[in-house]
C-alpha cells in the first residue's frame, strides 16, 4: 500500500453504518502509507453525486488528501480492478479550510401562557456544505419548525409553555452552535421539557422518534392521535438530532425527530440538494406535525 492512493468502495447500507469510511478512513489508510484516500459515495446509487462531508483526522498520523467520489465511478474502477487492469488516478483538489468567522444561533418564542418558564425547543441548523443549496439539509428543516411556530401565532394559539425555535449554526464541521446553545443554557436545560429537531429531509410526515421515559413516551403517544390526518402517528424508538443531542444529554432531556417518507441520503450534501426537491404539501404536512408537540 505504501505510495497508493486508497478507494473504499463500501456499498451504502446506513448512513449510520457506511459514514465512517469518510470519516476514519483517510487516517486508517495513511497509517499503512497510503498518499491519498478515495471514498464511495455515503448514499444510494442513481444521481452520479459525490456525497461530501466532515472528516477526522488522527492526531498520530499524516494527513493526506481524501475525496468522495460517485457510486457508479467507484463501481468502475472496481470492475477495472477485477479485470486485472492497472488502475492509474491523479487526484486534483482545492478543498480547505478557511479561516473562524463570527457566527450566531437565530432564537424566537412564543412564551406560555401558564407555565412560561418551561420550554419546548424545536428546529434545526442552519449551515450546509458547499455543494447544491442545502434545501434538504437543513434549509427545509429550519423553515419547517419556524413554520410550525408561526402557524401558532397566527392561529392564537398560546402554548401552555413557551416554545422556543433555534437555527443553529455550525452543524456540519463542528456542532458549536450545539454546545453554544447547551453552554448558553445551561441553568435552563432542567426546565427543558422536550427538544425536537427536524434534520431528515421535507418529505410526507410518517412517524416521530421519541427519547424518553416510558411515562413521558405514553403522553407522546396520546398526543400523537392528533395527527392521524396526517397519517404520522407512529412514534419511533429514537428521536433526537445532531444539534439539540449535546443539551438532551447534558440534562437528560425527552427528544424527538421528525421522520418522512423520502429518499434523503439521496440528496444531501451533493449537487442535487436544490429547492425544487421541496414539495410544498410535504412541507406544509411536516409544519402542521410539528405544531401539533407544542404541549
Amino acid at each position: 500500500m505504501p505510495g497508493r492512493i486508497v478507494l473504499y468502495n463500501v456499498p451504502f447500507t446506513t448512513y449510520a453504518q457506511t459514514v465512517p469510511y469518510r470519516t476514519d478512513g483517510p487516517s486508517r489508510a495513511a497509517a499503512l502509507g497510503a498518499v491519498a484516500a478515495l471514498v464511495r459515495s455515503v448514499g444510494p446509487p442513481g444521481l452520479r453525486t459525490p456525497h461530501t462531508g466532515a472528516l477526522q483526522y488522527a492526531a498520530d498520523q499524516p494527513r493526506i488528501p481524501a475525496a468522495a467520489i460517485a457510486t457508479e465511478d467507484a463501481e468502475r474502477l472496481q470492475r477495472m480492478q477485477n479485470r486485472g487492469t492497472r488502475v492509474r488516478v491523479r487526484l486534483r483538489m482545492d478543498a480547505h479550510f478557511l479561516p473562524d468567522a463570527e457566527s450566531f444561533n437565530v432564537i424566537g418564542e412564543i412564551r406560555g401562557r401558564e407555565r412560561a418558564d418551561e420550554l419546548v425547543v424545536v428546529g434545526g441548523h442552519i449551515d450546509s456544505w458547499d455543494v447544491g443549496t442545502a434545501s434538504s439539509d437543513d434549509g427545509a428543516g429550519c423553515v419547517v419548525t419556524w413554520e410550525a411556530v408561526r402557524l401558532m401565532k397566527k392561529l392564537g394559539l398560546q402554548p401552555r409553555r413557551t416554545v422556543r425555535v433555534v437555527l443553529f449554526t455550525n452543524e456540519e464541521n463542528g456542532l458549536r452552535g450545539a454546545l453554544d446553545y447547551r453552554d448558553r443554557y445551561r441553568d435552563q436545560l432542567p426546565n427543558h421539557v422536550m427538544l425536537l429537531e427536524s434534520d431528515t429531509g421535507i418529505f410526507r410526515p410518517t412517524r416521530f422518534g421519541f427519547t424518553g421515559s416510558g411515562a413521558a413516551r405514553a403522553r407522546v403517544r396520546q398526543i400523537a392521535t392528533l395527527l392521524r390526518p396526517l397519517r404520522a402517528v407512529t412514534i419511533g424508538p429514537s428521536g433526537g438530532g445532531a444539534d439539540i443531542d449535546p443539551s438532551v444529554r447534558a440534562a437528560s432531556i425527552p427528544a424527538m425527530s421528525l421522520d418522512v417518507d423520502g429518499n434523503y441520503f439521496l440528496l444531501h450534501h451533493t449537487e442535487t440538494d436544490t429547492v425544487d426537491k421541496i414539495d410544498p404539501d410535504d412541507m406544509a404536512r411536516a409544519s402542521a406535525a410539528v405544531a401539533s408537540w407544542r404541549m
